[in-house]
């Protein structure tokens, strides 16, 4: 497969790579490898407004910024290159069908996308309460990463309730995948909320 860049090329590993999310009361996700070295921090920064995460790199810089769309029927969440809030430097866009759903089911809508309008470019579905999701190219059965529960401890790494590996594939841009785990995860907190 060629390499998948949506956010960027710096963030594209040559092998598979398993990743840690830790997660904590404030909302906050903490992406590690293997061996605890800090990858990706995501936080939330909502407005009155607006329902918010920014994903950081390892020196806080801001790589993007996840916002949810205000009044939309479909759960609708933009991404921004950076801090923007801008239309013009919208990366992607997420939504799902329903408002209430059992199995997780996010469709991820490329905004430099050359096809119809209403095709999605990856899907996200499984079960996010179970720690079990997948991300697929499209409609078809490639997948560029999977989510799963932590096993049992190893001598490498602490194991936390609550905590979920993830499996990026060669040649995938991990931090888009961590921005669209945040966003489930943004979903879920906010159907949780209400």
């Amino acid at each position: 497969m060629a390499p998948m860049c949506v956010i960027g090329s710096q963030f594209i590993a040559d092998c598979q790579m398993d990743l840690i999310v830790e997660q904590n009361s404030c909302g906050n996700l903490l992406i590690t490898d293997i061996n605890h070295n800090i990858l990706l921090k995501v936080k939330p920064c909502n407005t009155s407004c607006h329902r918010q995460r920014v994903v950081l790199d390892v020196h806080d810089k801001p790589i993007v910024m996840i916002r949810e769309k205000f009044v939309s029927g479909h759960k609708r969440w933009n991404v921004f290159r950076g801090d923007s809030k801008s239309k013009s430097d919208i990366i992607f866009s997420t939504k799902t069908f329903h408002m209430i759903q059992f199995k997780t089911s996010v469709d991820v809508f490329l905004t430099n996308k050359v096809g119809g309008k209403n095709v999605y470019d990856f899907k996200i579905k499984g079960s996010w309460s179970n720690r079990n999701c997948t991300i697929n190219m499209g409609d078809t059965s490639g997948t560029i990463a999977q989510m799963y529960k932590m096993q049992s401890p190893t001598e490498n790494m602490k194991f936390v309730k609550g905590n979920f590996m993830v499996t990026i594939y060669p040649g995938v841009d991990y931090a888009f995948v961590v921005t669209l785990m945040a966003i489930v995860e943004a979903m879920k907190t906010t159907h949780r909320q209400k």
